[in-house]
């Protein structure tokens, strides 16, 4: 890889699951001591499903008290974008969040159960905490159950055929929700347009940068990936295989 594209870059944006991290674990101590020596010299943004909450967990707990001096460079955007959480005053600052109402919510469960149904899908059982999780700006659901260690998720639909026949009956069921797949087991619905171009769109406007100033890393580049979207936005992008391959790519920064 050409080092130059960074040349000029502002903002460093990435995916989290698989690229930073291993999904839906905590940073590893090597990600976190690069990430805190490029927050002295770049933003960064992260765009992933999770919520606040797991941002908090694979994140933020991460950083020493001496490292969170350089969260005011750090930009998170939960749920694929429809929120937005910013460092002001020594706290964490919720800048905008897109809320599903309670109608937009039973809709989106009643497509789901009705796409699992039809498509005889079989979850696992018993499953590693709850499949269905609200979001407030999303609603998520985990075929394995939001606990699901690695071995377990990352085996139920390696190639993603499970969740696309079930996507593919949700899709009439509710045009007016994007539908993505997060993570290795997860099916995440947000708002119509709500994805990885859209939270970039977001990160321009709220910076007031352009659009070549960034750079985004994700480790599902590909058509039909959950980092696809990207690509679409017209930034420049790098794919990566895995957290240590971001690694390597990123020390050579530093």
């Amino acid at each position: 890889m050409n080092n130059n594209i960074f040349n000029n870059k502002k903002v460093i944006a990435f995916d989290l699951d698989g690229t930073l991290a291993e999904s839906k674990s905590p940073i590893n101590p090597k990600m976190s001591e690069v990430l805190s020596k490029l927050l002295k010299k770049y933003k960064i943004a992260i765009i992933s499903g999770g919520s606040y909450t797991q941002f908090k967990k694979q994140v933020i707990d991460t950083f020493t008290n001496d490292e969170s001096d350089f969260f005011s460079n750090l930009i998170l955007f939960p749920t694929t974008g429809s929120s937005l959480y910013v460092y002001k005053d020594n706290q964490w600052i919720c800048e905008y969040e897109e809320l599903l109402n309670q109608e937009d919510k039973d809709k989106i469960v009643a497509a789901w159960e009705k796409s699992i149904k039809e498509t005889n899908t079989i979850l696992p059982t018993p499953s590693y905490g709850q499949v269905i999780e609200d979001r407030g700006t999303q609603m998520s659901f985990s075929a394995c159950g939001q606990d699901a260690p690695f071995s377990v998720k990352s085996t139920w639909d390696p190639d993603q055929e499970k969740r696309k026949k079930v996507r593919d009956v949700m899709l009439p069921l509710i045009p007016e929700f994007s539908i993505n797949f997060g993570g290795t087991n997860t099916i995440d619905v947000t708002r119509s347009g709500v994805d990885k171009e859209y939270a970039i769109n977001k990160l321009i406007s709220y910076l007031d940068i352009n659009k070549s100033d960034i750079i985004f890393m994700g480790d599902k580049l590909q058509i039909g990936g959950n980092d696809h979207p990207a690509v679409n936005s017209g930034v420049d992008c790098i794919s990566v295989s895995n957290p240590n391959d971001t690694i390597n790519v990123l020390i050579k920064l530093i």
